[in-house]
């Protein structure tokens, strides 16, 4: 009995990724000088403080944007990081985060609101999002190598692969949600659409948005670990080192960075938003 032949499938991807190497190398090297002086901008930024000035700040933003139980974690947190002698790998990990955070907010929120202004714009964005969604993150790593080579650029654009969807989504739907009855009533106002959007539509939708830009950011952040695996510098290459060679204190005292790192970025997110209503 005939088998029904294999798809070539692979060799169709392979040949794709060379004509883009071959075709679009310029292109790449310049958008990896790019992201790394980015990148080593912002982890310039964290490491040029002392470290108890850097945390006497975040402190202080701390309590601006939230209240003394954010602060206290937030000093106590940092604190505990500089002390288990982290602090380096720490603001490593945090200008990446943030590199792939902002490249991610920066085109998911167009992205965004251009499909949901388009559905022919949405019919094409919500499968690949749904693709993006559910491919393993360790695949991104393959055409991110490929065409980046090893270190901390091709842990970016992987995190920003990986983070982006939710960015998408929840600003989609926070505009698809805004009443019929408002923007009817900009557009009989003689409202423009520029003037809709800025004025009615995103700040209505702005609680939904900032959810997803904070999804956004946990997810560049929960890639830390696996970017590790290419080169990215961090504290993810140190809990990668601890797990290859079974150091499970030293994989606790770092994994416990991230945890902190985490917990203080997602506040500031949350709590963004919270002041932002308070001022509304």
């Amino acid at each position: 009995m005939n088998s029904i032949p294999k798809l070539p499938l692979a060799d169709w991807i392979e040949s794709i990724v060379d004509w883009m190497s071959t075709y679009l190398g310029g292109f790449f090297d310049g958008l990896s000088v790019v992201i790394e002086s980015i990148v080593h901008f912002f982890a310039g930024l964290f490491l040029l403080p002392h470290p108890l000035l850097f945390i006497a700040i975040i402190g202080v933003l701390a309590y601006l944007i939230g209240k003394w139980q954010l602060t206290l974690f937030t000093v106590i947190g940092f604190l505990l990081i500089d002390n288990l002698g982290y602090w380096q790998e720490t603001m490593n990990t945090l200008g990446l985060v943030i590199t792939s955070g902002l490249i991610s907010i920066l085109l998911g929120i167009p992205i965004g609101i251009w499909s949901a202004y388009s559905k022919i714009t949405h019919r094409i964005v919500a499968p690949l999002l749904d693709f993006m969604q559910t491919m393993p993150a360790f695949v991104y790593l393959l055409p991110a190598v490929t065409f980046f080579s090893l270190g901390v650029v091709p842990g970016v654009i992987a995190s920003v692969i990986f983070a982006i969807p939710p960015t998408i989504r929840l600003t989609y739907l926070g505009i698809k949600q805004v009443s019929g009855e408002l923007t009817e009533a900009a557009n009989a106002f003689g409202s423009t659409s520029w003037q809709k959007l800025f004025k009615v539509e995103l700040p209505l939708a702005m609680p939904t948005l900032m959810a997803g830009v904070n999804q956004t950011i946990m997810l560049s952040l929960s890639m830390v670990v696996i970017a590790s695996m290419i080169g990215a510098q961090g504290i993810g290459a140190t809990v990668y080192r601890a797990v290859t060679q079974l150091k499970i204190g030293q994989g606790f005292e770092a994994g416990l960075a991230v945890v902190v790192l985490a917990i203080v970025l997602d506040r500031f997110t949350q709590n963004l938003l919270k002041s932002k209503k308070r001022g509304d």
